[in-house]
């Protein structure tokens, strides 16, 4: 298991609620509680984590930037706002699509938790994602 690293290295753990949406480091990860949905929302399984020690409901791949995308923003705080820009367009087309729907289902019916293995939760796929599952419940 790697050390706790929250946002920018400051060593605080990297949750940071939304609503009826979590996003929690994996690594990190306090465990499930009562009336949950566990999701893990990246396209590649995180190191040294089994899929029992994961205590996963499902894996979100589609949810997931694609590749190409992943692999252009390379976690580089300074490329975020363009990562973010790009990566909610992707959100919009399928088959990220039909995965945000289907985790908009989730959220409404039972607490859903957003799991990710990137060190820096809060400039992350995963924090985007749950700013999006937020924007569309706000706006229905």
């Amino acid at each position: 298991m790697r050390p706790p690293s929250g946002p920018a290295g400051t060593g605080v753990a990297s949750v940071a609620a939304m609503g009826d949406v979590v996003v929690t480091r994996i690594y990190q990860d306090p465990g499930r509680s009562a009336g949950e949905v566990r999701v893990l929302v990246d396209r590649l399984w995180p190191r040294g984590i089994t899929r029992v020690t994961a205590d996963l409901d499902e894996w979100a791949k589609d949810a997931a930037p694609r590749p190409e995308l992943r692999r252009w923003y390379a976690h580089d705080v300074a490329r975020f706002a363009q990562f973010r820009q790009r990566y909610e367009l992707e959100l919009r087309e399928a088959p990220a699509l039909e995965a945000v729907a289907h985790l908009r289902v989730l959220a409404a019916s039972s607490r859903l938790v957003l799991l990710t293995a990137a060190r820096d939760v809060a400039h992350s796929s995963a924090r985007v994602l749950a700013d999006e599952l937020a924007r569309v419940a706000a706006t229905s």
